[in-house]
């Protein structure tokens, strides 16, 4: 009998199992072919390997466990803020609160704005609100860096908490308001969803080139007031931009205006320039300026002169006839500024 069957016999015989290994890895290089060397080799090979991928998984598990709380105080923390984040929301008007935040006795919060609006009554409880001030949510809502709003159409940058709200009234990527001024739409949207919009929706007039002529006719120009007459959208060097033409009263005088509005931001709208022309029987009129941007409302452009204003009764001279009906051509040009 060779040492090696000596050594397993007698392990056997005793019963014990791990004195039966002991052996049989000792007598490992003496015989590597017999079955039972086989059979111990392959148990020792699954023991190593469960013990090994066990050891791998509860690493795993650490490395998760880092960068989970890692990411709570981190930027790509935000989802871990989400609780604190809808514990930041009004419950009356929905938006986020900043300070003053306030809250009852029995420690429901609410907005500064919101406190007026519900004549300091508690929406929630019904109590006194009185003026308590919820510091603590003051404090947490400092703690956070939240992503923009407009994450969705292109903003990819992380704000605290108190200075989100500033750079979103500004941010590059918020959407437009509709330009067309006919009627209050609410549509809102990038440039391309606008222009198709107002071509579909609207119906609005599309011309491509940088000069233009028009013609407004009014059978009854007296029965006109504060009415928007037409809007023209015009492609020039790849960018859009839309011509407003309307009557309104300005004080006590009735008048005519048309103006210029850019398609996009005012820092592009400045690199445009574009004139104006009216006129008739020897006489003109001439408007020359920079178009301002539609993120500055029709009522604020109209409201502030910026644009050409025709006197009713000079439009209606330029008009020609017996003056009882308005025919005014407006030529313009649109140019790039070097």
């Amino acid at each position: 009998m060779h040492f090696w069957d000596v050594a397993c016999h007698k392990s056997r015989s005793s019963g014990s199992l791990s004195s039966g290994k002991k052996y049989c890895r000792s007598g490992l290089a003496m015989a590597p072919g017999s079955s039972v060397f086989k059979e111990v080799l392959e148990s020792h090979l699954m023991s190593s390997d469960y013990e090994t991928g066990k050891a791998k998984s509860e690493a795993k598990s650490n490395i998760t466990s880092t960068k989970s709380s890692v990411g709570l105080s981190g930027k790509s923390g935000i989802s871990s803020n989400n609780g604190v984040y809808e514990l930041l929301g009004c419950p009356v008007c929905k938006n986020l609160m900043y300070p003053p935040i306030h809250q009852c006795p029995n420690g429901h919060t609410l907005c500064s704005h919101c406190k007026v609006e519900v004549h300091n009554i508690c929406p929630s409880c019904h109590h006194d609100l009185g003026n308590i001030r919820c510091l603590a949510l003051e404090k947490v809502a400092e703690s956070l860096e939240l992503p923009c709003r407009y994450q969705s159409l292109g903003c990819h940058d992380i704000f605290p908490y108190y200075t989100k709200l500033k750079h979103e009234q500004n941010c590059g990527f918020r959407p437009y308001n509709c330009p067309y001024a006919g009627s209050e739409c609410s549509v809102m949207g990038d440039i391309p969803t606008l222009v198709a919009h107002l071509k579909d929706d609207h119906k609005v007039d599309m011309h491509d080139g940088c000069t233009f002529n028009h013609r407004y006719v009014k059978a009854n120009p007296h029965e006109v007031e504060n009415a928007t007459w037409m809007l023209t959208v015009f492609n020039s060097f790849g960018r859009h931009f839309c011509l407003h033409f309307e009557a309104f009263q300005l004080g006590s005088a009735p008048v005519y205006m048309a103006f210029l509005r850019f398609m996009g931001d005012d820092n592009e709208a400045k690199k445009f320039s574009y004139s104006l022309e009216v006129g008739a029987n020897g006489r003109k009129l001439i408007w020359q300026g920079i178009p301002r941007s539609i993120r500055d409302s029709h009522r604020k452009v109209r409201d502030s002169q910026d644009g050409l204003i025709i006197q009713r009764n000079l439009a209606l001279y330029f008009s020609g006839g017996e003056r009882q009906e308005l025919k005014l051509r407006i030529t313009g040009r649109i140019w790039r500024e070097e």
